[in-house]
């Protein structure tokens, strides 16, 4: 266990703990996460996931997470801050995952089980998705959710610097008032953390 989820509070680390052992059942007949890192479940997804409620911004009430798959990091961020939380996941079986640890934890989250583009726009406080897409195929799903003051955090890997430097910022489907921060990853030295504000249309 890591000192980041030793420390937590313990009805949220139960809550994460009842998260766990759904995953590791469901494991067998959904492929959640990669095999390669269940050994080391809580620091690659859980405190991955963790390390973004410091970049929320004060004051958030809502939160849309895109692709989110077994939950990282939508669910997991939905238990620790209690933001008002909708997970996009168009894979029924997962979806129907989510549901299950939402029951399990006792947190409420919409799970909108059609693909990013068939879920009505709405505006959002946060959008999140992790190992999804690439930026500027991020922002166009994320401005369907974006208001004024929308923060999107995209956890990245080992290329995420690379493909800023290759990307066309000017041509994103976004602001030009978009602003883009990078945020060392404590989970993996490789990664960072992306975190936009100002990239609503308009």
């Amino acid at each position: 266990m890591t000192e980041a989820i030793a420390n937590l509070p313990p009805d949220l680390s139960e809550k994460l703990d009842r998260y766990e052992a759904l995953l590791r059942k469901w494991q067998g007949a959904i492929n959640l996460v990669a095999p390669s890192t269940l050994a080391e479940l809580r620091r690659r997804h859980f405190e991955d996931s963790l390390q973004l409620v410091p970049l929320i911004p004060a004051g958030a009430r809502t939160l849309v997470d895109l692709g989110s798959g077994a939950g990282f990091p939508g669910l997991v961020l939905a238990i620790a801050t209690g933001l008002e939380t909708h997970l996009v996941e168009s894979d029924q079986r997962k979806a129907e995952f989510l549901r299950a640890v939402s029951r399990e934890t006792r947190v409420p989250v919409t799970v909108h089980a059609r693909r990013i583009e068939q879920v009505p726009p709405f505006p959002a406080d946060v959008v999140t998705a992790r190992a999804l897409a690439a930026l500027p195929v991020l922002l166009g799903y994320a401005t369907r959710f974006a208001g004024p003051h929308t923060v999107a955090l995209f956890p990245k890997g080992r290329a995420a610097e690379a493909e800023l430097t290759t990307v066309d910022l000017t041509a994103l489907p976004a602001s030009p008032k978009m602003t883009i921060d990078l945020h060392p990853s404590r989970t993996d030295p490789d990664a960072v953390l992306i975190r936009i504000e100002g990239f609503a249309r308009g």
